[in-house]
């Protein structure tokens, strides 16, 4: 009796759809299990009815059966109209019965009261005390049926609502359990795809600009007859080889950053692009829990130098919980960009802080902080800054 959800979660069971697997069969028997009921009230017909009565009264039966067989449909379907109006058959067709099955007519109360459990449960209370009240009394106040209350036919309406109610919430918990389960995959799917965009922006962004500074500078060595050429040549080759690597490194989910890889490979590229390069030549200043985060942050600054800023000169300053890249450029690109994005996502993941902004008259400056560790240090002197974000 319990509806259909209608979202779609993956995997996890045997078969299929979890949905279909966890509620559809059982959904489906308990509902054929409620049959069983009318038939219980055949055998009052046939204890206290004879001939033209109990003709009657297997009818009213059958007819209940078909009205509970359209409500389980309506139900399923969301006809909330039609189910109330098939709710005021089978009552009618209740109260039919009881003349001819008496006591055992209250098995057919219990399928109603099922159905308004499932429809109404902040009001379930009322509806199944007033249907315990109506069986104990019924039986006790109609002195031909019974002696006394009917304590039997109570429990049995009682016990009955009250699991298919439990049913219920279950199924509901389940159908919950799958969805928030979806959900779930679906946030990690999408989490992923930013990984690996963040990364493969931070990778390519500063090997490709290497490379396009490299071959600029081969060319025009090139073009003057410069021995250098070649050796320029070279470096091109072996950073599009890192990018390569790194991309597969970004892909798999592993990728290695370390500050004083990012520092030599940064000193390279601004001298390759004319740019005075200041930077540490030591970072034991830096909190060792502190210097992959850092090697990002060189890496990023040093591209958006490079990239944006038109510097002549670029400062790069080490401590133990900051890192600052200063540039004399013209200052950055038109508005935020991705590496500048991601940048800050990785320090907020770290509970630190990115500044970025003009730096006195004319350049530019990257500054990041992280909370202090009990390891400080001081500062170390170098050189870089950052442009604005790519």
């Amino acid at each position: 009796m319990e509806r259909a959800a209608e979202v779609t979660a993956g995997g996890g069971s045997p078969g299929g759809d979890p949905l279909r697997w966890a509620l559809g069969w059982r959904r489906a028997l308990l509902s054929a299990g409620m049959f069983v009921y009318p038939l219980v009230s055949m055998v009052g017909v046939t204890q206290y009815s004879k001939g033209a009565a109990a003709f009657a009264g297997y009818a009213v039966a059958l007819a209940f059966c078909v009205a509970y067989a359209m409500a389980a449909v309506a139900f399923v379907q969301h006809f909330r109209r039609r189910l109330w109006v098939l709710l005021g058959l089978m009552t009618v067709l209740f109260a039919a019965e009881l003349p001819f099955a008496r006591t055992f007519g209250f098995y057919l109360l219990s399928v109603i009261v099922s159905f308004l459990a499932m429809m109404q449960p902040r009001r379930l209370p009322l509806f199944l005390g007033g249907a315990v009240a109506l069986t104990l009394l019924l039986p006790w106040a109609v002195r031909p049926w019974h002696t006394g209350p009917g304590w039997l036919q109570a429990a049995m309406v009682l016990f009955t609502v009250l699991v298919v109610r439990g049913y219920a919430e279950l199924a509901g918990a389940n159908r919950a359990l799958l969805e928030a389960r979806a959900e779930v995959a679906r946030l990690a799917s999408e989490a992923e795809r930013n990984r690996i965009a963040r990364d493969l922006h931070d990778l390519l962004g500063h090997s490709l600009t290497a490379i396009t500074v490299k071959s600029n500078l081969a060319r025009r060595l090139a073009e003057g007859g410069a021995e250098r050429a070649v050796e320029e040549i070279t470096a091109v080759e072996r950073l599009s080889r890192q990018a390569l690597g790194e991309v597969r490194a970004a892909v798999s989910g592993y990728r290695e950053v370390t500050l004083p890889g990012e520092l030599a490979r940064g000193r390279e590229m601004l001298r390759a692009a004319g740019v005075a390069a200041d930077l540490p030549s030591a970072v034991d200043v830096v909190a060792p829990a502190n210097r992959e985060l850092f090697g990002w942050v060189v890496r990023e600054g040093l591209t958006n130098v490079v990239r944006h800023a038109r510097a002549t000169r670029c400062t790069v300053t080490l401590s133990a919980a900051e890192v600052e890249i200063v540039d004399d450029g013209v200052g950055g690109a038109s508005g935020p960009g991705n590496g500048l994005t991601g940048l800050r996502e990785r320090v907020a993941a770290a509970g630190g802080e990115v500044e970025s902004g003009p730096a006195g008259p004319h350049g530019w400056r990257l500054r990041v902080t992280v909370p202090a560790s009990a390891d400080s240090g001081a500062a170390g002197s170098g050189a870089a800054g950052s442009g604005a974000a790519s």
